[in-house]
């Protein structure tokens, strides 16, 4: 069962969900918009040669921070990490993060595989941002980028997150490929 936006704001108020700097006015009929960052990490392209997970050969990367009010160019066919601006996590739900419509139809799509937050999961979302448009499009921090929603459990998990997760303890910098 989702949370529609009156229980999402008393899974707020009750500090059941974390959301640091909620704002009421991006609090949607069943989700809660979230704005994009500042930092994104780009593929080196000219020095990868290519990229062979089995063997563990990764592209080279770096981080790029965008200022406020500056601009960064996807371009067509491109994708990048980049940070959801929102601290966001619960003990008590499952988080889903999607797309918001109107940059889906210009093409932008917000995550490839990972739209799950586990519960007792806290962080600013990695997004996979792509460009499938033939068109450059322009992402600005602070930008509304992404939908969360918010998933009843239908019992306590038995685990911890922080026990299991794959990036357990993990923070922005362990998306960054080291050379």
């Amino acid at each position: 069962m989702f949370l529609s936006d009156t229980d999402i704001k008393k899974a707020i108020d009750n500090k059941e969900v974390r959301i640091d700097d909620f704002d009421q006015k991006r609090l949607q009929v069943a989700s809660y918009d979230v704005l994009l960052g500042n930092k994104f990490i780009i593929t080196e392209k000219h020095s990868t040669p290519i990229v062979d997970p089995v063997k563990k050969i990764f592209a080279k990367t770096r981080e790029i921070i965008v200022g406020d009010g500056e601009e960064f160019i996807l371009h067509p066919s491109e994708t990048v990490l980049g940070e959801v601006a929102d601290f966001v996590g619960s003990d008590d739900y499952l988080i889903q993060i999607g797309g918001k419509s109107s940059l889906a139809r210009i093409g932008l799509i917000v995550h490839n595989t990972a739209g799950v937050i586990n519960p007792g999961h806290y962080l600013n979302i990695v997004l996979e941002l792509a460009n499938m448009s033939q068109i450059p499009i322009v992402l600005r921090p602070k930008m509304q980028i992404a939908q969360l929603l918010f998933s009843q459990l239908s019992s306590k998990p038995s685990k911890k997150y922080e026990d299991v997760g794959r990036y357990a303890g993990d923070n922005w910098n362990n998306f960054k490929v080291k050379e």
